[in-house]
């Protein structure tokens, strides 16, 4: 059965951290383009952070440059999303999405465009 498992979200003061986890079971993670998705009540989904399958094109929304890092060890199957200094703004369920078509297709649009594998989400919540 192919999966995609997220973990690592909870309750957190502003300016505090979390890192996501977003492993893969069922297939290989190492050739698909993967990215964090987050949704807030109310709110349409976005992409808060890409990554091809090689790494070397990371993509982040504006409003968590500098403060997010995504990260993926193809060995473990497994991408990452350190977030930093996070802001009550933050708070949504977040998702990770793979797709073997690549960053721009996965990314690059208003929608994930093409064959998208979609974990089951987590939610973060920043509150003091």
């Amino acid at each position: 059965q192919l999966r995609l498992v997220e973990s690592g979200g909870g309750l957190v003061q502003p300016g505090g951290s979390l890192r996501l986890s977003c492993a893969a079971s069922g297939f290989g993670l190492n050739t698909s383009a993967v990215g964090w998705f987050r949704q807030a009540p109310g709110k349409e989904r976005e992409a808060a952070s890409c990554i091809s399958s090689g790494g070397q094109t990371i993509t982040y929304l504006g409003s968590v440059k500098g403060r997010f890092t995504i990260s993926r060890d193809n060995t473990k199957n497994t991408v990452y999303l350190q977030m930093n200094s996070l802001k009550p703004e933050d708070t949504a369920v977040y998702y990770c999405a793979s797709s073997k078509e690549g960053i721009l297709r996965l990314c690059g649009t208003s929608r994930p465009q093409g064959d998208v594998y979609w974990g089951q989400g987590t939610q973060v919540t920043v509150s003091s």
